[in-house]
């Protein structure tokens, strides 16, 4: 299930009225001048992501909570799904299995013998390539 989506303006000013901060606060406490303050609040600028890590700084929060409203901390999401210990990778189930087993003998591997099997992987890439 998603959330929904959140506008970063309003959420900033939120949270800025929140500590009781003008605009001139943060103006002082991130370096960004008080009209750009004023667009990003409104809705006419999107900030970076630099730009939410010193605003997060100048409110006194974690970044994530510029972006989360929750009251606990958010749970990080799974980029892939998981089936009775198995990686669902790949385009087929042949794939899967193939990357699957894979994954164990690299895990069983120590740091030089994989080291050795991705210089041969890159060779042979290199090959393939010509």
């Amino acid at each position: 299930m998603y959330a929904p989506r959140m506008e970063i303006g309003p959420r900033l000013k939120q949270l800025r009225e929140e500590k009781k901060f003008s605009q001139g606060d943060i103006e002082k406490r991130t370096g960004l001048l008080r009209c750009y303050v004023s667009r990003v609040e409104n809705g006419h600028t999107v900030p970076t992501i630099e730009t939410l890590e010193k605003w997060a700084r100048a409110l006194e929060m974690p970044l994530y909570k510029i972006m989360y409203d929750g009251d606990e901390t958010p749970r990080p999401r799974k980029l892939f799904q998981e089936k009775a210990d198995q990686k669902l990778w790949g385009n087929s189930k042949k794939e899967q299995a193939d990357l699957n087993k894979l994954s164990q003998c690299l895990a069983k591997m120590d740091a030089d013998q994989r080291k050795t099997l991705l210089s041969l992987a890159a060779k042979m890439a290199q090959q393939a390539a010509k």
